[in-house]
């Protein structure tokens, strides 16, 4: 069956990449044909509208006498690109992706099915915002006459508060009834599919990373022939202050580790362009390797510090979505590894991964597998 994967765009998120690595593989050894639907990330211009933005910029700069800055697309897609530029080879190595510039139009139509998911891929903010249109395409409207199999795996809101508005709400509603199996990542998610979709049939499913083994994982690791981290304590803070930084610090010195870092400060507009180019994934999967702690404020650093067995501990990111910390640990009974500051971190606890959360995994990973398998029979 030739199936394409709908998530959000992928660029230097080393989780957004990862899942949709996952769940590409595991179709693939189901037999199935895979593509990832991404967008195209170049910002485009004509001459037309850019001679006017030279004519703006020379205008309040020259006749005005105003401070202006003069925007060239062509600048913008160089430096995008070398932000990029590791997170990106990986992508074109191992994900087979087919590039729109307009998801509205431009999805190919020999689709057999589209399976929707994971990732926030239903959260309004991100979708709107990253593939230019309406949240009802994240509910395939751009295929809604199409005769193709419809299937949500691990889709996630990202966030309990209710983020669409009446009219998107009611389209979304009409969309979902035309999927074939609907599945989500949180606990959360199947409510608000009741309760704000009218949707009664959602399963809480793993994450597609979940999905393979830690193995798979190595051997990406290895193929790199990825040198060793600096350190033993992992540290991936995706939106870093004051007191993150402390609680690195304290850590480090209670438990005799050397913390190393396995982002680059990416968002930080103010660095130049060259001190933000995203590591190579490889090596941020090393990091876990090599960790006998970690440090996060990241989702999915808690999903391979379980993967991988490590102990770790994650600041919530309110910001980014709780519900999605609260329902992945909650699933693997490791609540207490969720703090929301550092008067919350207890010294003396080990935040290992128990027993019983390898049980768990297990478990959880036979139900989705096997949710993914009726779902495309």
């Amino acid at each position: 069956m030739r199936i394409g994967i709908l998530t959000l765009p992928l660029h230097t998120n080393y989780g957004g990449i990862l899942q949709a690595y996952a769940l590409q593989t595991v179709l693939e050894r189901m037999g199935h044909e895979v593509v990832l639907i991404d967008q195209d990330r170049d910002v485009h211009s004509t001459a037309f509208r850019q001679s006017l933005r030279l004519g703006k910029y020379l205008a309040k700069k020259c006749l005005l006498r105003k401070n202006a800055t003069y925007y060239d697309p062509k600048k913008v897609n160089r430096e995008r690109k070398e932000r990029e530029q590791f997170t990106r080879a990986f992508i074109n190595k191992y994900i087979h992706t087919c590039i729109v510039r307009d998801l509205t139009t431009d999805v190919p139509d020999n689709l057999e099915t589209i399976v929707v998911g994971s990732d926030q891929v239903w959260r309004r903010r991100y979708f709107t915002c990253m593939f230019h249109c309406g949240i009802e395409n994240a509910f395939l409207k751009f295929a809604e006459d199409r005769a193709v199999k419809r299937v949500a795996y691990a889709a996630s809101f990202g966030t309990d508060d209710w983020e669409y508005t009446e009219e998107e709400t009611a389209a979304c509603a009409r969309l979902l009834t035309k999927f074939d199996a609907v599945s989500v990542r949180e606990a959360s998610a199947v409510g608000l599919c009741k309760t704000r979709l009218g949707y009664n049939d959602a399963r809480h499913v793993l994450d597609p990373t979940m999905l393979l083994e830690k193995e798979d994982y190595i051997g990406l690791v290895n193929q790199a022939n990825t040198p060793k981290s600096p350190g033993n304590l992992m540290c991936y803070v995706l939106d870093h202050n004051a007191e993150k930084q402390q609680l690195i610090e304290r850590i480090a010195r209670e438990r005799n580790l050397t913390p190393f870092y396995t982002n680059s400060q990416i968002d930080n507009t103010l660095l130049p362009n060259s001190e933000r180019i995203q590591p190579p994934l490889e090596q941020w999967l090393r990091g876990f390797m090599d960790a006998e702690f970690v440090v996060t404020d990241s989702f999915h650093a808690c999903v391979f510090s379980i993967i991988c067995g490590k102990p770790f501990v994650v600041v919530g990111n309110k910001e980014r979505g709780m519900t999605r910390f609260q329902s992945l640990l909650k699933m693997f009974s490791l609540e207490q590894n969720l703090i929301s500051s550092i008067e919350e971190y207890t010294p003396g606890c080990s935040y290992q991964i128990h027993e019983n959360a390898r049980k768990q995994l297990e478990k959880f990973k036979d139900r989705s597998l096997a949710f993914l398998k009726e779902s495309l029979a």
